[in-house]
């Protein structure tokens, strides 16, 4: 269902506004917070917003994340940890679309949105309208860990700054279909066990609710925003990557293995009941694609399709997907979200 904009789209206003607030369409999960502004920490989130005329200030802040900034579709600065306001102008008079893209991946700490104003007399237009939308659930694979990186040897400097989520195989297959699209993603973690065991009992569907990855405070409760078309689901990787360890709850690797498919389709039925009319696409590589089809067995619904990867060269950082994959992989999913 297509939803007006205008009612959804919120106005973020600076402290000292030199322009014209430009109301915005935030694309990924989004804190709207009481002094107006806008907190964001899961990857892949974008904002798009229309003006007429030659010049718009962006204000976004970040200890961590990258940020691109694109006019009319062409890329026009990347803003590395940016601390203050920064002005695009001399553009060709006329509308213009503006999008602003998380690059990143921010585990903690985020960003925050703090203004978009038209600049130079320039006149704010209705933001975009909402198109059909899909969620990525995941970890590093669909955060796009070290993407963009040519060699698999990186420090965890070089991952942070490899990482592009715009370019991984979510984003790259909804921007192709012409969808909205959010990203609900953390590197390492599974849905019964994350990797080398670590944080134990907090995984994925512990994390899923929550509005910023770490806050377990504000949970998104508002579905209205995001009526989704389809929801993709690629965890199982970091259940499986690594052997058991003891003091771990399973005894064994069988003992994990049937924790994982219970695990899984409880989160999934979670899922189907929070958004009924969405497909679900079940990801499955090659250590848990059979666990991944049992789990779709169990739910039997016609809602529910899989799909099995093999043969990527992982040849970024830490045997992680190269952009190559990701194309691959985008064109795999690409008929089951059509």
């Amino acid at each position: 269902m297509r939803i007006a904009a205008a009612a959804l789209a919120f106005v973020l206003l600076g402290a000292a506004p030199a322009g014209l607030p430009l109301a915005v369409t935030p694309g990924g999960r989004v804190l709207v917070i009481g002094d107006g502004q806008a907190r964001f920490g899961w990857p892949g989130v974008y904002f798009e917003g229309r003006f007429r005329g030659t010049a718009v200030r962006v204000g976004v802040v970040s200890d961590t994340d990258f940020f691109r900034v694109l006019i009319d579709g062409r890329e026009r600065m990347v803003l590395k940890r940016p601390q203050a306001p920064v002005t695009i102008s001399g553009l060709s008079p006329g509308e213009h679309l503006l999008r602003i893209e998380k690059m990143t991946e921010s585990q903690t700490g985020g960003g925050r949105l703090l203004a978009v104003e038209t600049m130079e007399g320039g006149t704010p237009l209705p933001p975009p309208r909402w198109k059909p939308q899909v969620e990525f659930i995941g970890d590093s694979y669909t955060v796009g860990y070290g993407n963009t990186s040519p060699t698999r040897k990186c420090t965890r400097a070089e991952v942070h700054d490899t990482t592009d989520t715009q370019q991984a195989f979510g984003p790259v297959v909804a921007k192709r279909l012409g969808y909205d699209y959010r990203v609900i993603a953390y590197s390492g973690f599974g849905i019964v066990r994350n990797y080398n065991g670590n944080r134990a009992g907090e995984t994925m569907p512990l994390l899923y609710p929550r509005m910023l990855p770490d806050d377990p405070v504000h949970l998104e409760t508002a579905r209205g925003r995001w009526r989704l078309k389809a929801i993709v689901i690629n965890l199982g990787t970091n259940d499986f990557s690594t052997p058991l360890h003891g003091g771990e709850a399973w005894g064994n690797a069988n003992a994990l293995h049937a924790a994982y498919r219970a695990g899984y389709t409880a989160f999934a039925r979670r899922l189907m009941a929070a958004q009924p009319q969405a497909r679900l696409v079940l990801m499955g590589g090659p250590t848990f694609a059979a666990d991944v089809e049992a789990v779709a067995k169990t739910l039997a619904s016609p809602k529910v399709r899989t799909v099995r990867f093999d043969g990527l060269e992982l040849g970024s950082c830490d045997f992680h997907p190269s952009l190559k994959d990701h194309a691959r992989l985008a064109q795999l999913l690409e008929p089951l979200l059509r």
